[in-house]
Formats: structure tokens, sequence, C-alpha cells
């Protein structure tokens, strides 16, 4: 192996799945023949220009890429300092990111000739992601999601059934993105036959971690593009929020390795990062553990005990992270942070204002990361921040937040 990729920090994972100690695949016996077939057919996809021309296809034309980058003109006049630019992933059919990553889960499935879609899901973006593109290719469907999440993201819950899905409301634990996960993985083992598990982030074993990763690269790569375009050079600083962190993961690894750009992972801080665990901040305030057949940075008490995360963002409440976003914590090549609801909240209202677009609650995360550090940045810095998702399924939450009576009359 060359100099050249011994020092990438693109290279993983290693033949066991592994980025550095992270990652792995920790199943039961009953699906490991699956994950290899799965793992066998995404290899032989990707030398398929066949599967890629599909791919760009639908990117092109179903979802809307690329998306654009926008220069954030009065956002940046109001903080000061360091010019602020969004990569618009809010503008994909959808509303989200996520669909970059199921067009490409799904189009496996089909050439696994898998007639059965499951997938989890906890603001609703992935298990709409997936329920439209199961209609699109007439693929039966269905979401599990916590039962609080079906409570506070009505608007998707609606979406998905119109789209055809079985949405599958789950009441153990607190009732989020966690807890369907579970149920989902317990699921794919009963139906190991015509059953695809379509994973929404970058986490699971092996070889989902790098798979969707692979497929939300799109964002970073289209980025690199359009703001050589934009500016004649690479942004100084890259940010995004952070849950399982596909978004942001699909953001940053196509700039791994230019070592001058700063990259940024912003975590969901919840009422604070302190000993009443009322966040979901695995790197910030976790330890290393296995949950959902990987290894990766946990919420978890002293006995590895997994406890439950907590965040106003239904998107970012999960107790763990991508097992990448644990090895480039480590490498310290992305640096990670944490925001609260009430920051998020003010960034939500801060977009809106400056520059008319209605963010979700989870890039608001990163638009309050990006608002602290602006300020004190030079005017020739530099950011570009993920705008993953648009807000339409978070106006109720934020309403309620904000302690506001959404009547006729308003």
């Amino acid at each position: 192996m060359s100099s050249e990729l011994i020092n990438s920090f693109k290279t993983g994972p290693d033949e066991n799945g592994r980025f550095g100690t992270f990652g792995g695949r920790f199943v039961s016996e009953t699906l490991m023949p699956l994950i290899l077939d799965l793992e066998a057919e995404y290899e032989r996809a990707k030398t398929d220009q066949a599967f890629w021309d599909e791919m760009n296809h639908l990117w092109t034309h179903y979802v809307g890429r690329p998306s654009p980058l926008y220069f954030a003109e009065r956002l940046t006049e109001r903080l000061g300092g360091a010019k602020v630019y969004m990569k618009r992933d809010e503008l994909n059919h959808t509303g989200a990111h996520k669909i970059n990553n199921v067009l490409g889960q799904i189009i496996l499935a089909r050439r696994m000739g898998k007639t059965r879609i499951i997938a989890e899901t906890g603001a609703g973006q992935h298990g709409v992601a997936t329920a439209t593109v199961c209609a699109k290719f007439g693929l039966q469907c269905v979401v599990y999601m916590g039962s609080h999440d079906v409570e506070r993201q009505k608007p998707n819950v609606f979406r998905m059934k119109l789209l055809g899905a079985e949405v599958v409301p789950v009441t153990s634990g607190r009732g989020t993105l966690k807890d369907a996960m579970n149920d989902a993985l317990r699921d794919w083992v009963t139906y190991v036959r015509d059953t695809f598990y379509c994973i929404g982030t970058v986490a699971g074993p092996h070889p989902y971690p790098a798979m969707v990763r692979d497929f939300q690269s799109i964002i970073g790569k289209e980025a690199r593009a359009q703001m050589m375009e934009a500016e004649g050079r690479l942004p100084d600083t890259v940010i995004a929020a952070i849950g399982g962190g596909s978004n942001a993961m699909g953001l940053f690894h196509p700039f791994l390795d230019d070592r001058s750009v700063r990259i940024i992972g912003v975590e969901a801080g919840g009422k604070g990062v302190d000993d009443r665990m009322e966040h979901c901040a695995s790197l910030t305030g976790g330890r290393p553990g296995v949950l959902h057949g990987n290894r990766t940075y946990l919420l978890q008490d002293d006995d590895g005990q997994i406890l439950e995360g907590f965040s106003i963002s239904a998107g970012l409440d999960y107790p763990g992270i991508g097992p990448e976003h644990s090895w480039l914590h480590e490498t310290g090549r992305a640096e990670y942070v944490s925001v609260t609801d009430r920051e998020a909240l003010e960034a939500f209202q801060l977009s809106c204002e400056t520059e008319g677009i209605i963010p979700a609650l989870e890039p608001s995360h990163a638009l309050a990361h990006v608002a602290k550090i602006a300020p004190g940045l030079p005017t020739e810095h530099v950011i570009c921040m993920n705008m993953c998702g648009r807000g339409d399924k978070d106006i109720f939450t934020v309403a309620k937040a904000l302690d506001w009576t959404m009547t006729e009359s308003d």
C-alpha cells in the first residue's frame, strides 16, 4: 500500500468493517448470511456502471440533484465575520438528504430479489424517503417508528401512510429512534427470505456504515465542485448536525484528506451535557460500547446499559453515533461539539428571519454553531454548512416550544 493511501482518512473500513477499533459486525447467526449477501451485492454494484447510471439518473431526474450551494448573504451580514454558505439538501424530493441513500439501498434490494422493505425512522424523513421509493418501485414498505416520535412527527406519519407504507408505533423504551431500530432488527430476523432492511444512517453492522456514507457522499462531492466555482477554492470549515451522522458523513467524507478544511460535527445537547444525561451528545458525553451491530460511542451507564437520549429534534435523539465518526473523533480529524435545544430554536428563527428558509430542527443545530463561531472569524473565512432538511415536519414542535398558539387568526 502506498504512503498516500496509508495517510488517507478516506480508505476505511478495513476488511473486517472496522474504522480503527470502531464498527464491525455484531449480529446474530440468523442475520449473518443476509449481511454477507448484502456486502457481496454492494461490492458488485460499486464496479457496475449500470448501477451508477441508474443512481445518477434518479438522483438527477427524481431527487433533483445537484442541490444548490447557497450564499446566505443576509445571515452573513447579521452574524458578521465569516461568509456562510448552505448546501441546500432540504430542496431534495421528500425534503431531506435521506433519499440519497434510500435510492441506493432499494436498487440493491431489487437486484437481490427482495420484495419487502423495512426501515426505522425518528424524525420521519428516512421513513418518508423509504415509503416514497417503495411506492415508485411497487414494493411493500413497513416503517418502525417510536410512539413518542409518531406523536411529535404527525405530518411525516401521514405522508408515509399516503405513500402506502405501514407505520408501526414502537412503545418499548422511550418510544424513540433507538427503540424503532430494535424492533426493525427483530423483524429482519423473523422475515429473512424476502425482507431488506434499509438503514437510514451510518450505523449498524458492516457494510451499512460505509455503504450509507458512500451514497450520501454525493453531498460533499457536489459541495466541493460548487465551492470551487463560487469561491475558486475549498471552504475553510464544513459543519453539519449529527444524530447517527449520515448527512454529516456525506458532507465530510470528500473533504477528509483536505487538511486545510476544518470539519465540525454538531451533536444534540438537549437541556445541556451534564450528569442528568438529558441530551444525545454521544461523543461529548458518552464512551465506547456495542449497539445495533457495531462498536461506537454510546450513552450508557456504569454497567453498560444504554441510556435514553433526549433532544427536541426527533432525528437527533439516538444514543449513539456512526462508527466512522467515532474514529474521526479519536484521530482528531474532525471536531465534535454540542448545541442545546434552546440554541437550536434560536437558530431556527434566525434562518427564517434572515433567509426565508424554514429549517428542520436537525440542521438548526448546525446553524446554531455557525452562529457561535462566524462572528469571530475573518471576513475571508468561508463556512459551508449542510442544510440537510426542511422544517415543515417540525413547525408544531417549535410552536409548542416557543409557546405559540396556532389558530386560524394566526
